[in-house]
């Protein structure tokens, strides 16, 4: 949301201002400052070469502002962007800090807008992410008027720049098209009731979950009662293949029983079958004693 406390706002211009007013570090001045905290660890040299950077933060942060987020936070975001590379900014390199400095300040400000554009997570992958920061500028460049939706030839010439598929075009495009709507919002017209009274209930109605604890209850004391007319080496055959979270191997069990592998597989598919017999004579059973 936007700042409105008017002592943030005035706090926020005076950073702005006197981030403007730091004089720019010269080459030397900057790999001396930069040496002085890696070799020992100066914390004065450190704040100082911060500071003569602070207008590079604002001037990313300015790119980002059409987001709808606040300027202050951008700017916030993009310092700690700024301190990370100063924490591992190598002089001996031969680069200027400000080249250095500014991926990780535009990283560290992209995170934040994908983390709080939305209340649904936006751009959890690479490609996700070149879209959603890329997508209106390559837009504005194909289509004359930004006005409704996308052509299948600009979704097209869109996915071959960023290397990434259509359907990711047209989801992004979707996703940039609609903000953030609230389930608790009443409806436009003069109905009673919210957008929420609009979703359905998929859960099973109390008479399902009832008959499905019954049936289920059922199911369990029929093959408790069909293992129970199995024979000992059967029923520790199924226990071990079939009702164990990791099943014993056919090779494993016959060493264990003293049988080969494919003897084994014969008493499972003889016991399975035995179990399959019982259970379907309790269904007729049970179907039988229905009312008609």
């Amino acid at each position: 949301m936007p700042v409105d406390n008017p002592q943030t706002q005035r706090a926020h211009r005076s950073y702005l201002s006197a981030s403007m007013r730091e004089p720019l570090l010269s080459r030397d001045r900057e790999f001396a400052l930069a040496r002085r905290w890696r070799e020992q660890r100066d914390l004065a040299a450190l704040h100082d070469f911060v500071r003569a950077y602070g207008r590079l933060v604002v001037s990313i942060a300015g790119r980002f502002r059409y987001y709808g987020l606040p300027m202050d936070d951008l700017v916030q975001e993009g310092n700690v962007g700024l301190m990370q590379a100063a924490m591992r900014f190598d002089p001996e390199r031969d680069v200027r800090f400000s080249t250095y400095a500014a991926c990780w300040i535009r990283s560290a400000i992209q995170d934040y807008v994908l983390r709080n554009w939305s209340i649904v997570r936006t751009g959890t992958t690479a490609a996700q992410k070149t879209l959603f920061f890329s997508l209106r500028r390559l837009r504005a460049q194909i289509v004359a008027n930004s006005e409704g939706s996308l052509s299948q030839e600009a979704k097209q010439q869109i996915a071959l720049a960023l290397k990434v598929d259509v359907c990711d075009v047209e989801t992004m495009e979707i996703r940039l098209g609609a903000g953030d709507q609230s389930l608790n919002a009443p409806f436009r017209d003069n109905r009673e009731g919210d957008r929420q009274d609009l979703l359905p209930d998929m859960r099973a109605n109390p008479e399902e979950v009832v008959t499905g604890m019954r049936d289920a209850a059922a199911r369990s004391r029929w093959v408790a009662q069909a293992l129970n007319e199995l024979t000992p080496r059967e029923r520790r055959i199924v226990h071990q293949r079939r009702l164990t979270e990791e099943g014993v191997t056919l090779d494993d069990l016959g060493r264990e029983l003293g049988v080969s592998k494919e003897r084994v597989r014969q008493l499972e598919h003889r016991a399975l079958a035995k179990i399959k017999a019982a259970i379907e004579r309790r269904v007729k059973i049970r179907a039988d004693c229905l009312p008609s």
